[in-house]
């Protein structure tokens, strides 16, 4: 059994966060909800904190800021948007612990890891801020003058989820803002307080109505989504919730980019040495308490191996340190929420009845939302544990005998998001990498991330790309400037039919 520390106790420092007036940013003012909703620390199912929840006016209001402001924001040269960027970074820097301490009580995230989102945000968005739309000159011959210019879309709503809502929601802002957007910015509904937090910093840095933050008791997204002055959706969730964003937004023929579920797979090689892969596999597996799109979800061990991978994976995960994120000994925190916790629970029942239980396979007694690490084998790939994406801290270990068979089965799911390969042989295990349907395959390692490479999701894991010039470009629309120049022999205009458009004066520059 996975060890346990005492979820109540924390180390000296506010536990509660109930002093904070949380508001929402709209229109460059700070805000109250039209009503609020209790938040909970889900290692204790203590209250720890009040947030504002939006009505149908403030929803309007914002849009309406968003779309007010867009044409002067717009309008500034790219340089000046990312000095503003710049200010941004720094005011949230400054703030750092703060954010994170939140991050741990409303995400039950481990210090070390809910400070960690607070830098990946903050190395995420220096990245950005100096990224570059320069147009493309497609074609400069004595013909035309063909150039792509990239132009920002508009309003656009970042809808971001609870696992990392502080790192989400920057990665968002940041390269809608620096593209010539204006954004509204909706939190999920267990996990607002980091956002309006950073509404605060956002009020004191951005124009009027450049981003607004506004507060969710779970009606807001459909409202947005649909919203026909909304022009892109950057949505971060599940599968089935992507589905009703696309609906949503079909009417008015919005730009959406879906990042959603994945159940990616873990391939051990032939050649593998375990001692070499198992904890690789085993921090990936369970990073966040197994509560993020990337995590290995079905590890395939080939016959040879597959005994003494499973006694080594159920080592490591009866190691993990389960508790609160405020105890530094802690190493995994809660599921995040009561819904997703009634999830995992029936997760475990399954465990127990399709699989063989070799690690954990409880809920920890507590008021929290606290399970045990749990490794399953001996699993058909049909039982849903294997064939849905699971969401939590349930690991299943799956044998194989020959190799091109395990590709198979890795790939016969309807996710796409992420996969790895593990083995001696790199040349090998890239050739299998290469056969993987995911929109990120790795080698000998996972869930290894960069701002610089676009990251997205094949199948029905995702629609478009974030991150990399790629990402960037989701944000805005391609304009082609075509300019048709003087042909020769029409210096004084065109002639019976032949003129194709001709410009005159037009110089070889374009300009």
């Amino acid at each position: 059994m996975s060890t346990t520390v005492d979820h109540l106790a924390a180390p000296a420092g506010a536990r509660t966060l109930l002093d904070h007036d949380y508001r929402q940013l709209i229109d460059g003012r700070l805000v109250p909800g039209a009503t609020t909703q209790e938040v909970i620390d889900p290692a204790t199912g203590a209250v720890i904190g009040v947030a504002p929840v939006a009505d149908a006016d403030q929803i309007e209001a914002a849009v309406g800021a968003a779309s007010a402001a867009f044409g002067d924001w717009s309008s500034r040269s790219l340089d000046d948007r990312a000095a503003v960027l710049g200010e941004l970074i720094a005011a949230v820097e400054a703030r750092r612990e703060e954010i994170g301490r939140t991050i741990v009580l409303e995400v039950g995230k481990p210090w070390e890891a809910a400070v960690g989102d607070v830098d990946l945000a903050l190395s995420w968005a220096r990245h950005v801020a100096g990224m570059r739309l320069d147009p493309v000159v497609a074609y400069d011959d004595d013909e035309r003058y063909v150039e792509v210019r990239r132009k920002p879309l508009g309003v656009v709503v970042a809808i971001v989820p609870w696992n990392f809502p502080f790192f989400q929601a920057m990665y968002k802002i940041v390269p809608a803002l620096l593209a010539g957007n204006t954004v509204v910015v909706k939190p999920a509904p267990t996990t607002p307080l980091n956002a309006m937090l950073l509404g605060e910093i956002l009020a004191g840095v951005v124009p009027a109505g450049v981003v607004n933050i506004i507060g969710d008791a779970g009606n807001v997204g459909p409202i947005l989504t649909a919203h026909p002055a909304v022009r892109k959706v950057s949505f971060t969730g599940s599968t089935a919730a992507g589905r009703s964003v696309l609906a949503s937004g079909a009417s008015t023929i919005k730009r959406v980019v879906l990042e959603l579920g994945g159940n990616d797979p873990a391939i051990v090689m032939p050649d593998a040495s375990v001692d070499a892969v198992v904890d690789g596999i085993a921090t990936w597996a369970f990073a966040n308490t197994g509560q993020v799109c990337l995590n290995i979800k079905r590890v395939f061990v080939p016959d040879a191996l597959y005994d003494e991978f499973c006694e080594r994976f159920t080592e490591r995960a009866r190691g993990f340190v389960v508790g609160h994120g405020l105890d530094p000994e802690t190493d995994l925190g809660p599921i995040q929420n009561r819904r997703q916790f009634e999830t995992v629970k029936g997760h475990l029942e399954l465990a127990a009845r399709e699989g063989t239980v070799i690690a954990g396979g409880s809920v920890i007694e507590g008021r929290g939302f606290l399970v045990e690490p749990t490794v399953v084998r001996d699993i058909d790939d049909a039982s849903p544990l294997v064939a849905e994406e699971t969401f939590g801290p349930i690991r299943s270990i799956l044998r194989y005998s020959d190799l091109d068979d395990a590709i198979t089965r890795a790939n016969s799911v309807d996710y796409g998001l992420g996969a790895s390969v593990w083995g001696t042989d790199v040349t090998a295990a890239t050739a299998v990498a290469d056969r993987l349907q995911a929109g990120t395959t790795w080698v000998n390692t996972h869930f290894a991330l960069d701002p610089a490479v676009p990251f997205g999701g094949r199948k029905q894991s995702g629609l478009g790309v974030e991150f990399g010039q790629e990402g960037l470009e989701e944000f805005t629309d391609p304009q082609v400037i075509y300019v048709a120049r003087q042909q020769a022999g029409q210096a004084n205009g065109s002639r019976h039919g032949n003129d194709r458009g001709a410009t005159a004066g037009v110089p070889r520059c374009g300009h």
